[in-house]
């Protein structure tokens, strides 16, 4: 579908859904504000489908009209700003800015990909290294930032093998997308995620829970991607050859040392983030809020004394962008919950489906969404409220079905503009790298498949942690 036509159909779509709602005839049990907020939700959601202007300009206009027409509060619109959410995210990427400086990352590859005597166990090594990049990184497009000098390094040493290299060029943006369901901070659709709980059924999710439900989901869904990417872009004779990565190979492509004694930076780095994800995880205990152990080591990553990067410098890192979305959508979730829109919207729906089948709708529901609304916070922000309404309608915990929704949009491989990573590590100079077939090939297997994953996660295993699949 072209982009003209594509956004011909948007416009269509939107305006014949607004119409319908503008005659008050049509649906009698729907008040005002939830008539304005359904109109303000159909137009911001086709215009994120269907045309190509940016994501938090059309947010930022959905929660102005929102407000100006009283649907919700001028105090409600700003006051998202001002969500620990925000100031999370804030915060972690001025450690991330911090760690980045050091050079910690190249040792930590240094460390893992270097003991690796074959490809199978290269593939596996890389992905635990790029799980693990997701406590110290928020957001998938940075920690793919991140990656893309040890992928190159990787691709120089193999470079007589370039089927290794696709299939390496493949794994970084799988493994990457996947594992950002470890922790709250993988991904801005997350805290959105949390956000929307908090406001519509005053449940709150943590850093720990998350880490504790995301965590395992994370590991079983890399590891298995990593092996579908091994086995859908390699041939046999191709894994059979032995591998041998040196820490000087990876030397020429990172700025910092990778081996050696660790400067005062790099152990004042390490020190501190091992702290703040400590504190993180040990919540329950001190009951220190999770943004405000990050607003301390922020303030100590970028001290004169004891940082290791100018607070300017590490706010040029900062999403800002993203935050302003997040803030928006935040707001069209409470008007969406408070206006009664969300469940009206749901107020339809059968009663009678189990919760497993309302589980598995939800999952692939939100699976494939990645292929109409490519913003992986766009796709949290029209769904979970809805998700959530819904759970409540039919008896299943909101928790459960928000986290079931939250992880399955992870999963976005399908085209090369379906996410951030992918796009990147599809269009590297001078280096092979994978084709849209390639893409189409392994998201035949993955998609079906990450989708069971949860499902099973959601039925079987968060239960196990707490998390029920009943109210």
């Amino acid at each position: 579908m072209t982009l003209n036509l594509r956004t011909t159909t948007a416009l269509c779509v939107a305006l014949s859904l607004c119409a319908l709602l503008a005659v008050p005839a049509n649906f009698p049990g729907l008040g005002a504000d939830a008539r304005l907020t359904l109109v303000v939700f159909v137009l911001a959601t086709c215009a994120w489908i269907g045309t190509s202007i940016d994501d938090t300009y059309i947010a930022l206009g959905a929660g102005l009209a929102l407000t100006v027409t009283g649907v919700i509060s001028s105090d409600t619109l700003f006051g998202t700003l001002g969500d620990a959410t925000v100031w999370l995210l804030i915060c972690a990427f001025v450690l991330a800015a911090a760690v980045s400086r050091t050079g910690l990352a190249g040792r930590a590859a240094v460390f893992l990909v270097s003991g690796a005597r074959s490809v199978r166990q290269l593939v596996h090594l890389t992905t635990a290294a790029l799980v693990v990049t997701a406590f110290a990184v928020p957001a998938t497009s940075g920690r793919a930032a991140l990656a893309l000098p040890v992928f190159l390094a990787l691709a120089k040493v193999l470079a007589d093998r370039k089927r290794l290299v696709v299939m390496l060029a493949l794994l970084f943006p799988t493994v990457i997308l996947l594992s950002a369901v470890a922790t709250l901070i993988g991904a801005g659709a997350h805290l959105i995620t949390v956000s929307v709980l908090w406001e519509t059924t005053g449940q709150h999710i943590g850093f720990t829970e998350w880490l504790l439900l995301g965590l395992p989901l994370a590991v079983v869904s890399s590891h298995l991607a990593a092996e579908l990417v091994l086995l859908t872009t390699t041939r046999r004779a191709d894994r059979r050859g032995p591998v041998q990565i040196t820490p000087e190979q990876i030397q020429e492509h990172s700025e910092q040392p990778v081996t050696g004694p660790w400067s005062q930076a790099e152990k004042r780095c390490a020190l501190l983030m091992a702290t703040v994800v400590l504190l993180w995880c040990s919540e329950p205990l001190h009951r220190v809020p999770p943004a405000l152990v990050a607003l301390i080591g922020a303030v100590i990553a970028s001290s004169p004394a004891l940082g290791t990067v100018r607070l300017k410098d590490a706010l040029k890192t900062v999403p800002w962008s993203l935050l302003l979305f997040m803030a928006a959508t935040m707001a069209m979730g409470v008007a969406l919950a408070d206006s009664g829109a969300a469940g009206w919207l749901v107020s339809g729906l059968p009663t009678d489906a189990t919760p497993v089948v309302f589980l598995a709708v939800v999952i692939a529901v939100s699976t494939a969404a990645h292929l109409v609304l490519q913003s992986r916070s766009a796709r949290s922000s029209v769904l979970v409220p809805l998700v959530v309404a819904a759970a409540v309608g039919v008896g299943v915990n909101p928790v459960a079905a928000a986290l079931a929704s939250t992880a399955a949009a992870g999963f976005c491989h399908t085209l090369p503009a379906s996410a951030k990573p992918v796009t990147l590590f599809a269009q590297i100079p001078g280096t092979p790298t994978y084709t849209p077939r390639d893409l189409l090939r392994l998201s035949a297997v993955l998609a079906p498949l990450t989708a069971l994953l949860v499902l099973l996660f959601a039925v079987a295993v968060w239960p196990l942690l707490g998390v029920s699949v009943t109210r």
